[in-house]
């Protein structure tokens, strides 16, 4: 067991670690939320307008985002081949996944990685040694690692409720957990110092004011019987050696060329789309003025307001040719173009269908087969994010296997295939049509109807049973079984069986 001195230490190490990487977290979610400031306007643009459009934005980054998400399920896991059965530790695996609710919290999960750039999950266990799996926010967590950086050597938990900030240490051999008042925070004593002062140690009370945290009913550090970090990591498509990217990074300055553009064109839309007149070489008219018996005693010049709302403008001059001339409306249609123009952009960068931002009207009438094409990109990007996402579902399916006390069966999970353990909805988008026509060539060349339903119908294994109950139900009634083979023999008229041979 680390000690008391040690576990400090290393708290004071991954806390700073994490608040550094907390601002461009926040920033990333602001984007997502469409909180986003009004950027490349000039500071005389600024003094008069910045106001009016503070809470207003066009948000893309979320779209950007949620397109990839909402193609992000896993389906299964699997440690035998497609064809077959599931055995007692793939489902009773699976019946933990569910337990844990992890369909919704996967999908919250993807959405943070895909957003700043990672989650993380802890795997625990309950009083009857079952896994307990939460999803972590990034701006929460954070995993140090061995110079590989594969095998995990510490891991922390730090949030705040109320005026206390709470951390957990996460160590191979036990849970290290601490608090301190929020006012000693990383967070507070950053805006000290912008203010010019600045704590010294001594008044932080040793260790970053940090305290031993105790819990009712449980000793001081938990004993951890994983014997390893229970903390993992899912990355969004990490480089060799660096950070892993976010799906927004790259598409935060277009956002805010973007708003910066609709909001020059409700500027133009406010003031220069009436045409405007203007009258030369004559004073400005005056308005009488009236007694309180209503007869005119003298005269006053307009308001120049009134004026100027009316989109008029009278230009005194000399010698009395007085004249009307006047300005056009301004063209606005200029503003629609460039901002197609740059959504068109964000669609390239982010490997997101064009037809998902509005890009082009013409996306509306396009056929299956060209709407398939165009989403290629989508799908280049989703098929990339699962080589990794595929490590990180592996190793937290092998901490649940371990929570269990199954270490023949966490072994197993670590050295089967990351891409034929983890069973991912597929990305790509079909028809009906499209869907079933495949099918059917799937069935024509001899594939099982197990591995039809799992690949073209994305049906989980507890789905596929259920489906061939009722095919055997279906063949052991004689008028079901009459009236399914009166529906095949109308399908086979007029084509090749082999073509068109029922799935069943």
């Amino acid at each position: 067991m680390a000690s008391l001195e040690e576990a400090l230490k290393l708290v004071d190490q991954l806390y700073a670690r994490l608040v550094d990487r907390r601002p461009s977290i926040e920033k990333q979610y602001r984007y997502l939320e469409g909180q986003q400031p009004l950027a490349y306007a000039t500071d005389a643009w600024k003094k008069f307008h910045e106001d009016r459009y503070k809470d207003f934005s066009d948000n893309w980054c979320a779209a950007v985002a949620r397109t990839a998400v909402a193609r992000q399920r896993i389906d299964g896991l699997r440690l035998g081949g497609p064809t077959d059965t599931l055995t007692d530790d793939e489902q009773e695996l699976w019946r933990d996944w569910n337990r844990n609710d992890l369909e919704a919290q996967s999908s919250q999960g993807f959405l943070a990685s895909s957003v700043a750039k990672r989650s993380f999950v802890v795997v625990w266990g309950n009083s009857d040694d079952e896994p307990v799996v939460t999803w972590e926010k990034p701006s929460q967590v954070i995993v140090d690692y061995d110079p590989t950086g594969r095998r995990r050597l510490s891991a922390l938990k730090a949030w705040q409720e109320g005026d206390i900030e709470f951390a957990t240490l996460y160590l191979p051999d036990g849970l290290y957990k601490f608090d301190r008042p929020a006012a000693m925070s990383a967070e507070m004593q950053n805006r000290m110092k912008d203010q010019g002062f600045v704590l010294p140690a001594s008044m932080l009370g040793g260790n970053g004011g940090w305290r031993v945290r105790e819990v009712s009913g449980e000793p001081w550090p938990v004993e951890n019987p994983l014997g390893e970090v229970p903390v993992v990591e899912w990355p969004n498509r990490p480089l060799l050696g660096g950070e892993p990217i976010s799906d927004i990074d790259g598409a935060i300055a277009m956002q805010d060329a973007i708003n910066t553009l609709w909001a020059y064109l409700f500027t133009a839309a406010d003031h220069a789309s009436m045409a405007a007149r203007v009258v030369l070489g004559a004073e400005p008219p005056k308005v009488p003025v009236l007694d309180e018996n209503g007869q005119v005693v003298g005269s006053k010049p307009a308001k120049l307001e009134d004026l100027a709302q009316g989109r008029l403008l009278f230009l005194p001059g000399v010698g009395g040719n007085a004249r009307i001339d006047q300005w056009d409306a301004a063209k606005l249609d200029v503003f629609g173009t460039e901002t197609t123009r740059a959504l068109g952009h964000l669609a390239a960068q982010t490997q997101t269908p064009g037809h998902y931002l509005l890009t082009n009207e013409k996306f509306a009438n396009l056929n299956g087969d060209a709407l398939t094409a165009a989403e290629v990109p989508l799908v280049d990007k989703l098929r990339d994010k699962a080589k990794y996402l595929n490590t990180a579902a592996k190793e937290t399916a092998r901490l649940m296997a371990l929570v269990r006390g199954k270490k023949a069966l966490a072994q197993q999970i670590a050295e089967t295939n990351g891409r034929d353990f983890v069973q991912w909805q597929d990305p790509a988008m079909h028809s009906i049509a499209q869907i079933a026509d495949a099918a059917t060539k799937d069935r024509a060349v001899g594939m099982s109807l197990r591995t039809v339903l799992e690949r073209r119908y994305g049906m989980t294994e507890p789905e596929i049973d259920r489906e061939l109950d009722r095919i055997r139900e279906e063949k052991a009634d004689p008028i079901l079984a009459a009236l399914v083979g009166g529906m095949n023999a109308t399908t086979n008229t007029g084509a090749s069986a082999g073509a068109n041979a029922p799935l069943g």
